[in-house]
């Protein structure tokens, strides 16, 4: 069965998970994202008092537009962030000292509530660039943020597990680094990254709408798309418009599932290692009529061929074949100094002007400051349990019966796209006359954002478990609890323990736009650091804009490495099927 120790082991305490779990990326990390905030708070002093938003059409014939512009957003931060996570994956494999920054730093960054940077980007691009170009840019860094970093560690984690063999046949062949990169690397890292590439998507719309729908105070930043166009129609009350914005999301997020992703997982199929043929590959209609074209297969011919022939030529002398990790010399050496001194000078200046801001934010301001954090934590807890509740029993059902998943997970897969911003109106609707409404839309909407995060990693987790341990608990005569705590709970560990990582960083997230709302011409908030986070902006007071975004990074970053990190190295040694 799964191994694992029955002595008693106590996980972590307190002060050695938090100090033997910081590294120098942590530091560098966390300081530097400090800095960058004061940078944005310090900027953003300076927007304008007053941003009046784009009129917003409520007439369905206006949808396929906004439809476009929201496809156009999310098209343009993928792109951003499929080239980052490749250069990124690249520089932290190739040398010692960038693995030793890059890969902490990234750790970081992926905990990091992104949704927190929302109110200080918009005001400080307002500040630097006009206001229509101001907003586009802050929902595509936004967009970028929630895609990047689960792509770049696919892709690291790919360049990393390399099988030997294949490393072995490609410096037989004298490959240099593009063609290594064009039939090794890519070709083996395209499963991971294809799949990846279909949560980031799933994701991105959640942010997408956050971004498109954000109005604080006098500050107008929504964005023409379908997340202001379902914004409008609730603050409205048009239960119409609502439907028909919803029903072209679905259709949007249908449309792609078959004319992108699936076909996408149909072609990635004839990468995987696998001595024979899986007996259910993945199928696409749009894939089959593709291959079988007469006029695709010309193309290929005539364009794409003689066009990949000249690129390899072209690139054939430029890129070097990267060889294993090996020792800096000393030019590289001098000119890493170089770089760390010049960004621990630009850190040091932002965290000093950043405390000189901080030292004049009165008492009973800190002191909201810690209720606001207890007060979204709890709720991240609520969320977390309810969703571990149901995706647990139905994860599990899923995944170790082929027949149920054939059927069910296509349309989880539809479901968890469709973004939780997008709906919540509805639930708004219906909950906000009740005793504490608002308090139970909060954790309903950081529940739609983040159950999805741990259903995912339990059918990964229960298709994983090797069938002949189901044999040998069947030939063992356990019973369902049985069963459940000798098998199935210690095999799903390490994937529950990575679900609710990520499913705690999208209820963090959440709660910037859960715990205040603006709602059929009523504004609407809630005791939490998300609704601080906001009024601080309405209100421009830069101090407390600062100190709360702080305080919520610094919350999730110590969580991280208190909660996370010891539970995840838990997972690696106590709870492994070997």
């Amino acid at each position: 069965m799964a191994e694992h120790s029955r002595r008693p082991v106590r996980l972590f305490s307190l002060e050695q998970a938090f100090w033997r779990g910081v590294t120098i990326g942590d530091v560098v990390a966390v300081s530097g994202v400090a800095a960058a905030v004061f940078v944005g708070v310090h900027l953003s002093l300076n927007a304008p008092a007053i941003i009046r938003g784009p009129q917003i059409s409520l007439d369905p014939a206006a949808l396929p537009y906004y439809a476009a512009l929201s496809l156009g957003r999310m098209g343009i931060a993928f792109a951003l962030s499929f080239s980052f996570s490749l250069v990124y994956g690249y520089a932290a494999v190739s040398h010692e000292w960038a693995e030793r920054i890059l890969v902490p730093l990234l750790d970081v960054l992926q905990s990091i509530p992104i949704l927190s940077f929302l109110p200080v980007a918009l005001l400080s691009f307002s500040a630097l660039f006009p206001q229509g170009i101001a907003a586009e840019l802050a929902s595509i860094v936004l967009i970028f943020t929630s895609q990047a970093w689960n792509l770049t560690f696919a892709w690291y984690q790919s360049l990393k597990t390399v099988p030997k063999d294949l490393n072995e046949a490609s410096a037989t062949f004298r490959f240099n680094g593009w063609m290594r990169f064009k039939v090794l690397e890519l070709p083996f890292g395209a499963v991971s990254l294809i799949w990846n590439s279909m949560m980031s998507w799933a994701g991105g719309w959640f942010f997408l709408m956050a971004a498109e729908i954000f109005t604080v105070g006098n500050r107008d930043f929504r964005l023409p798309g379908i997340g202001s166009y379902l914004r409008e129609a609730s603050t409205q009350g048009n239960i119409q418009a609502i439907i028909w914005g919803l029903a072209v999301l679905v259709l949007l997020i249908l449309l792609l599932d078959q004319l992108v992703w699936r076909p996408l997982l149909a072609w990635s199929d004839r990468f995987k290692l696998e001595m024979v043929d899986s007996q259910a590959p993945p199928t696409s209609w749009v894939y089959d009529v593709l291959r079988n074209a007469h006029l695709v297969g010309a193309i290929r011919r005539r364009v794409i061929r003689p066009v990949g022939d000249r690129i390899d030529q072209a690139l054939l002398t430029v890129l070097e074949p990267p060889a294993a990790i090996e020792k800096e010399g000393p030019n590289s050496q001098l000119f890493v100094t170089a770089i760390a001194l010049v960004a621990a000078g630009a850190i040091a200046i932002g965290l000093y002007r950043g405390g000189l801001m901080l030292a004049d934010l009165p008492g009973s301001a800190w002191g909201e400051i810690g209720l606001g954090l207890l007060a979204t934590l709890g709720r991240v807890v609520l969320a977390l349990a309810l969703a571990l509740a149901w995706t647990l029993p139905v994860g599990v059902a899923i995944g170790t019966n082929a027949r149920l998943s054939a059927w069910v997970q296509p349309l989880v897969q539809v479901t968890a796209s469709v973004p939780a911003t997008a709906i919540f109106p509805v639930f708004l609707l219906v909950l906000v006359s009740l005793p504490a409404g608002l308090n139970l839309a909060a954790v309903l909407l950081m529940l739609t954002g983040t159950q999805w995060y741990l259903l995912f990693n339990v059918i990964a987790g229960a298709s994983a478990i090797p069938q002949d341990l189901k044999f040998t608990s069947s030939l063992m005569g356990f019973g369902r609890w049985e069963r459940w705590r000798t098998l199935i709970l210690p095999s799903l560990y390490p994937y529950l323990v990575t679900g609710a990582i990520t499913a705690s960083g999208g209820a963090w997230n959440a709660s910037i736009v859960a715990e205040h709302f603006d709602f059929a011409g009523r504004s609407l908030s809630t005791l939490g650091i998300g609704a601080l986070i906001d009024q601080a902006t309405a209100s421009g007071d830069g101090r407390l804009l600062l100190a709360s975004t702080l305080a919520m990074i610094l919350a999730v970053a110590a969580i991280n490495r208190l909660v996370w990190r010891p539970l995840y190295a838990s997972a690696q040694s106590r709870f492994r099927l070997e």
